[in-house]
């Protein structure tokens, strides 16, 4: 039904996990495509005669290259973005079926799922903070009787989006590399384009082991580059715009321009030129 990007970087146990959890938990057979960063841990001997389709980058590339290439690979009409350290629980894929059904082919949205974490953040519940200490038999029995509605904004990943719209805002900007601050740059895209629908959905879950992949090496400054890009903070993007983490109550609108408004927007204007006249600086 979807194609699922998978970006792994040296963390075959955790991938391993991540794909037995979509063969267990998944209700419908998906295309699923893993761009491979290095692979030096054993991840190219373990993927060469599975079903899978493969993208592969010599050296890590991050997760905008890797959502790029793997994604030039689709076949399907919807890309599910996520990462190798995530556990699909059960009716992740349904839920995200249903919810499409509303829309039609040719409309653009980006709908996400929710993460359950072992510490406060999003949905809470511990079920080990990595692979070592999981305990499936307790998220599978207790991961659906959790109570998160429905949210405005998004959780970033796992995230449904339609392979037109991709397309259309030209998939992750690679000037974001490794990845932080592109999911939010995505974002924008899609609102500059007039994507108004962004809705997390509280039912479709995925347990997160705390960005294992990320831990690995020192990452770019996402927010300097968000805000350099695009006027704004990331926060005040969220906030304003997408509404982030409040009730889902329908598309959005364009954000209430009151005091709080432009006074959080001249923080962000003085924020841009100190950072503006530092770059020149140092370049």
């Amino acid at each position: 039904m979807f194609s699922i990007i998978l970006p792994t970087f040296n963390n075959l146990n955790y991938l391993k996990l991540c794909l037995k959890s979509i063969k267990k938990n998944s209700k419908y057979e998906h295309e699923i495509i893993i761009h491979i960063n290095e692979g030096t841990d054993g991840t190219i001997e373990f993927l060469k005669d599975k079903n899978y389709k493969i993208s592969y980058s010599e050296k890590n590339a991050g997760v905008c290259v890797a959502f790029n290439e793997a994604v030039k690979k689709s076949t399907r009409d919807y890309i599910i973005l996520a990462h190798d350290d995530m556990y699909f629980c059960p009716n992740w894929d349904s839920v995200f079926a249903d919810e499409i059904k509303e829309y039609h082919a040719d409309k653009d949205f980006f709908i996400s799922g929710t993460m359950v974490q072992p510490f406060e953040s999003y949905l809470e519940f511990d079920c080990g903070k990595t692979l070592e200490d999981f305990d499936e038999e307790k998220l599978l029995k207790n991961v659906n009787q959790l109570k998160f509605e429905d949210f405005q904004g998004t959780h970033w990943q796992p995230s449904l989006v339609p392979k037109t719209t991709w397309d259309k805002a030209g998939g992750f900007s690679e000037e974001f590399s490794p990845g932080l601050g592109s999911d939010p740059d995505f974002n924008m895209k899609l609102w500059n384009m007039g994507v108004r629908l962004f809705k997390g959905l509280g039912k479709s879950r995925v347990y997160h082991f705390s960005s294992v992949s990320l831990r690995k090496k020192a990452w770019n400054n996402g927010a300097k580059i968000f805000l350099l890009k695009w006027g704004m903070s990331i926060k005040f993007f969220k906030k304003y715009y997408l509404k982030s983490d409040t009730p889902f109550k329908g598309p959005l609108t364009e954000p209430e321009k009151n005091l709080n408004y432009y006074f959080d927007l001249i923080k962000c204007k003085l924020a841009y030129v100190f950072h503006s006249i530092l770059s020149k600086r140092n370049a």
